[in-house]
């Protein structure tokens, strides 16, 4: 089993910078597929970013492309995701979630993770 735990959320400035980790163990994700959704309230869970296992590969939606970078440092068995140029729209609970067997046709899609984490709130103040 994999465990998940995001941290790095609080209150955020706009235009901030704070960035999100999401810390595994249990066993290591270095071969997992990565990736942070987010929900804002009262609106369905999105996708925001994903990273290959191996980091090579990076996905973003059009709203945060830009703006917010996913990285991973499988030393630490840690996913980061770096954010920039903060909006009010960001606000949000964001949750990072990992599976070995995600197709690239398939990452956007939140059913095809086994493993998440609990989510972190970002809160933007401007």
């Amino acid at each position: 089993q994999v465990q998940l735990v995001e941290s790095g959320g609080g209150l955020a400035q706009a235009a901030g910078s704070p960035r999100l980790s999401c810390a595994a163990s249990g066993r290591t994700i270095s071969r997992y597929a990565t990736v942070w959704f987010r929900q804002a309230a009262g609106q369905v869970c999105v996708f925001v970013a994903g990273i290959s296992w191996s980091g090579g590969s990076t996905w973003y939606a059009d709203s945060v492309k830009g703006r917010f970078t996913s990285s991973r440092d499988n030393a630490k068995n840690t996913v980061y995701l770096q954010m920039n140029s903060l909006k009010s729209e960001d606000t949000a609970v964001y949750y990072c979630a990992a599976d070995d067997r995600v197709r690239v046709a398939n990452l956007r899609k939140k059913d095809e993770y086994n493993y998440w984490g609990q989510g972190t709130q970002v809160t933007v103040s401007s």
